[in-house]
């Protein structure tokens, strides 16, 4: 069968999963990146530090494609699944929130401001991207809240039995 063959829920749930792996991998670079003391003299030692740059350069790198996987394709399946028609990436960020899956459409925006700050500024300015640093650590582990609200969901609303849902992002910080 196509992927474009697939019911609504089908797609939702083949996006889920692959948004449960890119929480895995963002939450081990999570870790990882986190046990640094982070701070603009750490930035601009990372020159030196090639190895501390790598995990940087993962961990900015997977932020980006899990908030853009949710935004550009998980929340749109949700709706679709839910027999509604998403609108524009705004609209289906509010619907989110209204559903109760988005904490805050205007924490989420401020994220993507931050995703793209992130992808250039260090270069620029190391004390404005060592704060970014220290946001995208809590914009982080929001990613992993909205996929643990649409596995909530999807068992509450769509009625989907567990088996049926990718494992749980153990969340980093805990």
């Amino acid at each position: 069968m196509n992927r474009e063959d697939l019911l609504p829920v089908d797609r939702f749930l083949d996006t889920l999963d692959i948004v449960s792996r890119e929480g895995r991998h963002l939450a081990y670079s999570w870790r990882r990146l986190y046990q640094e003391d982070i701070s603009e003299t750490w930035v601009r030692e990372l020159e030196a530090r090639p190895d501390i740059a790598e995990r940087l350069e993962a961990f900015v790198s997977r932020f980006a494609r899990m908030q853009d996987t949710i935004a550009d394709k998980l929340l749109p399946r949700w709706l679709m699944a839910l027999a509604e028609t998403p609108g524009s990436q705004i609209e289906v960020l509010n619907r989110a929130e209204r559903l109760g899956v988005l904490d805050s459409t205007e924490v989420w925006l401020e994220a993507r401001k931050l995703r793209n700050r992130l992808i250039h500024e260090y270069m620029t300015s190391p004390a404005e991207f060592a704060d970014g640093l220290l946001l995208a650590k809590d914009y982080a582990l929001m990613l992993m809240d909205t996929h643990e609200n649409l596995r909530r969901d999807a068992r509450s609303r769509l009625n989907l039995p567990e088996s049926r849902l990718p494992e749980m992002i153990l969340r980093p910080d805990s």
